[in-house]
């Protein structure tokens, strides 16, 4: 995070405002807070500079708005703040969109003739990614998330992409054995945080040389913003990546890192009544005779949990479920009353859409993945059970 005097000096990157091992709900309301100014509000509103005065030598953090912006800065600390608490020695950059985030890495740390793996059952884009990668010479590898399978592809790899729970099918695979084997044969490790999100699972405290994520999702939790962002060691990785958003200029605006920032105060709350109200869900479900591939790894019967529950702290906010025919996912989704059909997740607002309709995913089509929000779970459970009862007709 940078914290040296000369490249903070206006003291925004000052010390946490919170004690050592202070719980989730803690960091998360004072995370990346700056020290307290009298008559000055807690949280500083956006800034909003495309350049700053700098007479005589161009040096201090803020030169020019592509590079950097308070703003920024105080919300790149406060998801620091969450991904690797009491680590000193992490840089985090926000990006304009979780693609940005996820493009900054693989661009910036990949050559002509290097070999990547990416997850084969991971986000909708990844295939968008694989072409432009091969176009650039970089050998393209894939294997699933499940099993551990991406361990057999590693050999010669420079890069191992991870995304785990996997979206929308929410396989889980063991990061710290993959970590473990990537770096003895030499490669990075990145992993996708978007669905756990860091109060769910810590990438870098299992080894992970990246963690990357979409705030667009539960991070900020109210689908009125996009960004991204990549936390990382210190040093010539992140560096790369650093670099690459500048020439590339992927960056937040800063009325976007403000509200990201704002949203973050209650990601403990919002992540506490999903998930629980997620796994509420799940269990209703788990009853329902239409309903198969059943999947949530908060459930102790997925297959995933034995696995999820050793390495995540919270399960997340979404529920994947396969109904019989393209027809009835489509008449469910339509007589849903407290879910709204649309993509992406983690809102406070319920959603849910057959994900057969992109084309991008290797699902049924009557594949659903749904995003449990924060209405009341007795609603939710029993607005759901109507649209199955409902749609079978």
């Amino acid at each position: 995070m940078n914290d040296s005097a000369e490249n903070d000096p206006n003291g925004t990157r000052g010390r946490p405002r919170f004690p050592t091992g202070a719980g989730d709900g803690t960091r998360a309301v004072r995370a990346g807070l700056p020290e307290p100014v009298k008559h000055e509000p807690t949280l500083p509103g956006p800034v909003f500079a495309a350049h700053f005065h700098l007479p005589g030598d161009p040096t201090g953090p803020y030169t020019y708005g592509r590079d950097e912006n308070p703003t920024w800065t105080l919300l790149e600390r406060a998801i620091g703040e969450l991904e690797a608490p009491g680590q000193e020695d992490v840089e985090t950059l926000a990006f304009a969109s979780g693609m940005a985030a996820i493009s900054s890495v693989l661009f910036s740390q990949l050559r002509t003739g290097d070999t990547v793996v990416l997850p084969s059952d991971g986000y909708q884009a990844l295939p968008l990614v694989r072409e432009q990668l091969q176009e650039y010479g970089i050998e393209v590898r894939t294997a699933p998330t499940g099993g551990d399978a991406q361990l057999d592809a590693l050999d010669g790899a420079q890069l191992l992409w991870i995304e785990s729970p996997s979206n929308p099918g929410l396989d889980v695979c063991d990061i710290r054995r993959l970590v473990e084997a990537a770096h003895a044969r030499g490669a990075l490790v990145a992993v996708d945080n978007t669905l756990a999100t860091p109060l769910g699972q810590r990438p870098l405290a299992l080894g992970a040389d990246f963690s990357v994520a979409s705030g667009t999702k539960q991070l900020t939790g109210h689908g009125d913003l996009l960004l991204g962002y990549v936390v990382g060691q210190g040093g010539e990785a992140m560096a790369a990546v650093r670099r690459w958003r500048k020439i590339v200029g992927a960056i937040p605006g800063p009325m976007e890192a403000w509200l990201a920032h704002r949203s973050i105060a209650t990601l403990h709350l919002r992540v506490e009544r999903q998930n629980a109200s997620a796994l509420a869900l799940a269990e209703a479900l788990r009853g329902r005779p239409e309903v198969t591939g059943l999947r949530y790894p908060g459930l102790p019967d997925d297959p995933s949990h034995q696995l999820a529950s050793r390495q995540m702290r919270r399960y997340g906010c979404v529920v994947s479920f396969t109904l019989p025919t393209r027809a009835r996912a489509e008449r469910f989704l339509d007589a849903l009353r407290l879910v709204d059909d649309a993509t992406s997740f983690g809102g406070v607002r319920s959603t849910a859409e057959r994900r057969g309709r992109w084309g991008g995913d290797a699902v049924p089509e009557g594949f659903i993945r749904m995003s449990v929000g924060a209405e009341d779970s007795e609603d939710l459970v029993a607005d759901v059970l109507r649209a199955l009862d409902e749609s079978a007709h």
